[in-house]
């Protein structure tokens, strides 16, 4: 999908507080930016950041970091915030995902979600997917040893895809369901993304996955 530029994203990012700038220079010291050693949970492609801003509402004791490479997307986020508070233990970056090792230190983050993703469908832009083993490789670098990866979508091949790279990239499966909302259990603290709303009411399954790796 092409995204419609927006001639002032870049300024108003740039000037916006809620936004990391030079996020490497962070690497291994975020605890510093939040002042407090609270776990750090990161949300890769966080979209408008309904979900983790959400979260981190609900959870003060969590530190939240929401990652968006369209400023045009990051801009409504960042808008958003003029209008309202902004949790305290949240900050937003506009950055590439695959740049993390270089932002986060290892075992710095303790959490990531992935949310409705874009699903590369073209087979020789599968590195690009974010649940791919190529990422996978990356999220090992920056997680802790008991951290997991939580995956969304409504594209069962995308989820599929996902499944098959689990075990070539050393991680293990702790949960998978192919319709989340038919479970009741799992529903309960389920936070719904602006996709998961419109695909959910459309019919479409929702399937999430959650991950750790081997030890």
């Amino acid at each position: 999908m092409r995204l419609r530029n927006i001639p002032r994203a870049d300024d108003v990012i740039s000037n916006s507080p809620l936004v990391v700038k030079e996020p490497g220079k962070q690497r291994g010291c975020w605890s510093e930016l939040f002042g407090n050693d609270h776990p750090v949970h990161i949300e890769v492609g966080m979209g408008k950041g309904r979900f983790l801003t959400q979260l981190a509402r609900l959870h003060p004791e969590i530190n939240y970091v929401g990652i968006e490479r369209y400023t045009s997307v990051l801009l409504r986020a960042v808008e958003k915030f003029q209008e309202e508070d902004r949790p305290e233990n949240l900050y937003f970056l506009c950055v590439d995902a695959g740049e993390l090792p270089e932002i986060f230190g290892p075992g710095e983050v303790a959490r990531i979600y992935l949310n409705f993703s874009d699903p590369w469908p073209k087979d020789r832009h599968a590195k690009r997917r974010l649940p791919s083993r190529q990422f996978l490789e990356r999220y090992d670098k920056i997680l802790k040893p008991e951290g997991t990866v939580e995956f969304k979508t409504d594209n069962r091949g995308l989820f599929d895809f996902a499944l098959e790279e689990i075990d070539p990239a050393g991680w293990k499966l702790q949960m998978c369901t192919f319709d989340l909302h038919a479970d009741e259990e799992l529903m309960k603290d389920n936070i719904m993304t602006e996709y998961e709303e419109k695909f959910s009411a459309q019919g479409n399954p929702i399937c999430k996955m959650i991950i750790y790796r081997e030890k």
